[in-house]
């Protein structure tokens, strides 16, 4: 059976299932839109006022905030109601799984491996790691003992010590290959110092969430089997990004999850906390944050609801890989602004888009204070100017044989007009996706 298993070409399938069931979901729902008509258009009237709802009330407190909450979710039950009572709950039921099935096959039919250059085994490798990371994930997988089976070092960071300072020593002591077992912050540190000194890395993902080994190609639920990246992985250049000479893998947030996570409370409250500093950061009375940058098009603005600066451009606001970069050796920098909305300052945001997105090799963002800001998730401060650029192709990564070496969103196109060109082609095994 596994044999069977193993020689079957599963983003083929998934895409001749996606192939199908795009089109016959489509068609479901436009018959019971039709059949529903006039009646279907009040669920999303109720979902519209249930979203204007909900945002006056973030922005104020006291029983306004209250009051707008309670509408919203008034609103939402209203919603419920006239889709349980509207009929056709069988036929709108197969309309959300299919939707769900499509996105889970097209994920699948999009999937790429990539089957990167060969390079030299190092000599003298070793492994920093984070024990408390990830929820304990280098206890749990015994990755000290793991690592000196396959002749890396294992070194691990004690509460207190300075990670640079750690990976500085190993260079010093002889070191010809990085990697680190931890958060994306730790990530970056190691990495920066790699890149520095021209030695290759590997990222291990035994961080919470992994978002750059994700992006790199790195199977984020094998974290043993990516410490083969020094046995017999191959290697690709990608690029790195830094703000004010601060090196960060990921993004760096400004606005309102910045400002959220500098809270003493964050850790333990997360959604309450950054609903509590909505008020403080968008309200009426605030008008934005008091952040001055320029948008591709010349355009200058004085506030912003949020910025995401990021090492490459993100998929934001798709059905599949969205939150992922496609690239990650691009030369460009991601940079992402959401308005600040009703009662923020942002004249120049005003009658254009709610968010604009772009690339740039540089970007900068100035104010009359400190900025608040997280970087690959961690809180700190920074003096304005923020100044961004990229680095590019500055870190040698390499990557396990067994995993993907290439980001989930790689092969999946731009444009959702291309969705089903694309399917058929990796239907009919024609796809451009590695081996």
């Amino acid at each position: 059976m596994r044999s069977i298993a193993a020689s079957i070409n599963w983003p083929r399938v998934a895409a001749a299932i996606s192939l199908v069931l795009l089109p016959a979901t489509f068609a479901l729902a436009v018959l019971v839109a039709v059949d529903i008509f006039p009646r279907g258009l009040a669920v999303p009237a109720c979902l519209l006022l249930a979203g204007g709802a909900a945002w006056y009330g973030l922005l104020r407190r006291g029983i306004a905030h209250v009051l707008g909450l309670a509408a919203a979710a008034l609103a939402v039950a209203g919603a419920v109601v006239l889709v349980l009572t509207g009929g056709h709950i069988v036929e709108q039921v197969l309309v959300v799984a299919g939707v769900a099935l499509s996105v889970a096959a097209g994920r699948v039919a999009f999937q790429r491996h990539v089957a990167l250059p060969p390079v030299p085994v190092p000599r003298q490798p070793v492994l920093l790691y984070n024990p408390k990371s990830g929820g304990g994930k280098a206890e749990r997988f015994a990755l000290a003992v793991e690592a000196r089976r396959r002749g890396i070092e294992p070194i691990e960071l004690q509460l207190g010590t300075d990670l640079e300072a750690l990976v500085r020593d190993a260079a010093f002591r002889g070191a010809d290959a990085l990697a680190m077992a931890g958060g994306d912050g730790s990530q970056a540190v190691v990495a920066a110092v790699a890149a520095e000194l021209g030695l290759p890395y590997a990222c291990i993902p035994a961080g919470t969430r992994n978002h750059f080994a994700l992006d790199l190609g790195v199977d984020r639920n094998d974290v043993v089997g990516a410490l083969e990246a020094f046995v017999d992985g191959g290697e690709r250049r990608v690029d790195l990004a830094e703000v004010n000479g601060r090196v960060f893998v990921n993004n760096v947030s400004l606005g309102l999850y910045a400002e959220a996570v500098q809270r003493t409370g964050y850790r333990d409250a997360k959604l309450r906390t950054l609903i509590d500093t909505v008020p403080d950061v968008l309200g009426a009375e605030k008008g934005g944050l008091e952040l001055r940058w320029t948008d591709a098009e010349g355009h200058e603005h004085r506030s912003s609801a949020a910025i995401l600066v990021s090492n490459n451009r993100y998929r934001l606001g798709r059905a599949v890989g969205s939150g992922t970069r496609p690239r990650i050796d691009d030369g460009l920098l991601g940079v992402t602004a959401l308005a600040a909305g009703p009662g923020g300052g942002d004249g120049g945001l005003r009658g254009r888009r709610l968010w604009q997105q772009w690339s740039a090799q540089a970007f900068e963002v100035d104010s009359d204070r400190p900025i608040a800001a997280g970087v690959d998730g961690e809180a700190v401060i920074l003096d304005p100017p923020l100044r961004f650029r990229i680095l590019p192709r500055a870190l040698r990564v390499r990557v396990a044989r067994a995993h993907p070496g290439a980001s989930p969103s790689a092969e999946i196109p731009e444009g959702f007009g291309d969705v089903l060109p694309a399917l058929a082609r990796v239907a009919a095994g024609r796809a451009a996706s590695g081996s």
